[in-house]
């Protein structure tokens, strides 16, 4: 029998987040190895609490270089993110990965 993988709310959001920050949903869900029907669900769950900045009309330059680079940050921030979690999970010495 094929046991369940639960996730946690922190995961879900930041699943949700990199999914926004790479633009695509499949994208995200590649990298973090799971179906990227999980994290299609889980972005219309959080709509309310994610949404995403309103359109760039009508910002100067710098404004817009500014936001893009906040979203180049936020990615960046996510993937570290998400690779401390994986060191953790990889990292607790119960013998499974231990021939890494």
């Amino acid at each position: 029998m094929k046991k369940r993988r639960v996730f946690d709310e922190t995961f879900r959001k930041m699943a949700v987040e990199l999914s926004h920050a790479k633009g695509s949903v499949q994208e995200a869900a590649r990298e973090l190895g799971i179906d990227s029907s999980r994290i299609t669900k889980w972005r219309q769950s959080h709509k309310s609490s994610s949404q995403l900045a309103s359109s760039a009309a009508g910002l100067s330059e710098e404004q817009k270089l500014i936001r893009r680079l906040q979203k180049e940050l936020k990615e960046a921030q996510l993937e570290r993110d998400i690779l401390k979690k994986a060191v953790g999970i990889f990292s607790r010495g119960d013998g499974k990965f231990s021939d890494l």
